[in-house]
This record gives C-alpha cells, structure tokens and sequence, in this order.
C-alpha cells in the first residue's frame, strides 16, 4: 500500500482553520505533538516513537497523542511500516490499532479488523488503557450499549480516572432518549457526578456534569425538544444547571495551571493535556447561562485552541459559533 501525498504545510493550516480564522486543531497546546504528527504524516514515524516512549505511563497523554497522530489519512500505512521494523513494540501495535479503528469509523475498514488489532494491542501492554480507549471509540460508533460499557470499563479498570474515555460514556449515555423532555434524572447527569465526586480534586473531570449537560442538549435539540440555535433555549439557566456551572468554574479558578508552565518533556501548555476541551464546555454553557464576564475570562485562557464540540451543537458552523462567542464576551473576534 503506498501511503497518500501528504498535505503540505499551507493546506494543513487551511484544513484547521475555517474561513473565520478559528483554530480546531486536535493536537490543542501539545506543540511537540503537532510536530510529531506532521512528520508521521511524511513517514517519519521513528519521530512518533520518540513521542510515545517519552510519554510513558502518563495516561491521559499517551492516549491523547495516539488519537491525534492516529487519525492522519497515511498514519495507518506508516503504523504498518513501523510494525514491520520492531513487530515487538507495544507502541506500534497501539498506533495500528487507533489507525485502524479510524479507517473503521469512516467506513473504510471493517469494526471486526478495527477489533483484532485493538485486542492485539492490548495483549502486549496489558497495563496500558489506550487500546481499550481505541475500542470505546470504535464502540461509540459501531457497537452496542453493553460493548460501550465493557470497552469503558476496560479503560477505567487500567487508570480510573481516564478522561477521554469519560467524554465518550457521557456521549454515549446523553444519547439514550425516554419521552420527550429532558429528565433531571438522566442517568448520564447521575454518570457525571459520580464521575466528578470519584475523581481526585485537582481532576479535570470536575467539569464532567457541563460536558453532560451539553451532550444531552445535543441529544434533545436535534430531536426536535430544544431549540436548534442554543441561544433560544433555556437549557442552561435552569436552578440545576446553574449549580453544575457554578461548581465547575469554581474549579477552574481554583485549579488551572498556568498556559506557560513547562512539563518536564519540554510541552508547554496546562498539565493536563485535554484541558482545553474542558474549558471550550466550559465556556459554552457560561454563554448560554448568559455570564459573559465568566465566558470572556475562559475564552481567553481557551485562545486559539477551540473545539468543533460544542461549539458545534447541534448542527451548528463550530467556527463561526466560536467567533460570535468570542464577539459577544470579548468584544472582537
């Protein structure tokens, strides 16, 4: 199989920026990931080696970065190349088994190869969540309820407070739908909390019940049981939604980290490296709440670092829902 010409360095720029100039990069404030990913993309994969042995045992990161360098049109071919060279390696075996899922996902391979190679994966490092991961979000689109729960439970036995793998449970739980309103009761808010209030303080996961809320406003809206434009709808101002919003930027003010801290790889950014997917959550339900102030100071931490989620909810232009945000809270785009 030869591997597709990669993009060059204008055409990247232009795919991770639409016409507004909003930046949705999935490598976020990782600078030595998107590095990396631009050189697996040229078939330097002993450069992704590097990465992922640096990254060890920090969970969330090596999960985070096999996503990212995984989803490159050429990453499946180059991940071969790399499992031909050193069939031992844990971390080429995981770099195939995300590739694949992917080609899975967009329907261009089938969910059982996906499969096979994720258990591969996980039988020759079985300490490390990523393959498992790698299934959820294979499950997330192609499995059922109870394979969902398996692959999530696989995840949490190996590092219990994984947090992309909780983004996934709370999609996937928001998506169960019985009558037409939203329940207070849902379980994926019951899922969030116990999350939150499982998880160490200092965990990200504290944002857990905005992420819920969204993605059961996701759920609702595109059922026709919220308004399409979430500007109209008043899913964030109820007395319980305010709470969740109320507590989580409280942890924010209590627990951020500052964007300039250095981690000891040499990254910079916040210690924890999804957090910017937190803080665009985060920023969105304060819009919504209508707390401008609170939005402009996360939309100022956030930067150029947007997520197409929310902003996106429920079929909305991400890009263009990020720069009305930002003109609304800050004044300019």
């Amino acid at each position: 199989m030869t591997p597709p010409r990669p993009l060059g360095k204008a055409a990247r720029a232009a795919r991770s920026r639409n016409k507004d100039g909003a930046a949705f990069d999935p490598a976020l404030d990782d600078g030595a990931l998107a590095t990396v990913r631009d050189a697996l993309a040229r078939g330097r994969w002993t450069e992704a080696r590097r990465l992922l042995a640096e990254t060890g045992d920090d969970w969330d990161r090596r999960g985070h970065r096999l996503v990212v360098l995984a989803e490159g049109p050429s990453s499946l071919a180059w991940a071969r190349e790399w499992q031909l060279a050193e069939p031992d390696s844990p971390d080429a075996a995981a770099l195939l088994a995300c590739a694949t899922v992917f080609r899975a996902v967009s329907g261009k391979d089938s969910p059982e190869t996906a499969r096979a190679a994720c258990l591969v994966a996980a039988r020759m490092a079985p300490t490390d969540p990523s393959p498992w991961l790698a299934v959820l979000i294979l499950a997330r689109r192609t499995g059922t309820d109870d394979e969902r729960v398996r692959a999530f439970d696989q995840v949490r036995a190996r590092h219990r407070d994984h947090h992309h793998a909780h983004h996934l449970m709370a999609a996937c739980l928001a998506e169960h739908q019985d009558g037409d309103r939203d329940d207070p009761l849902h379980e994926v808010y019951d899922f969030a909390s116990w999350a939150a209030e499982q998880a160490p303080a200092d965990s990200p996961l504290a944002v857990l019940p905005v992420v819920a809320h969204a993605e059961r406003y996701r759920v609702l809206a595109r059922a026709g049981l919220e308004p399409g434009d979430p500007a109209r709808s008043g899913h964030w101002t109820s007395r319980r939604a305010r709470q969740v919003m109320k507590a989580a930027f409280d942890w924010w003010l209590e627990w951020d980290i500052d964007e300039n801290d250095e981690h000891a790889d040499g990254c910079t950014g916040s210690a924890h490296p999804r957090r910017k997917v937190d803080l665009n959550y985060l920023a969105h339900a304060k819009l919504h709440e209508g707390r401008l102030a609170e939005a402009a100071a996360l939309l100022t931490r956030i930067g150029p670092h947007a997520t197409r989620e929310p902003w996106s909810y429920p079929d909305q232009d991400a890009g263009r829902a990020f720069q009305d945000a930002r003109r609304a809270a800050l004044g300019s785009a």
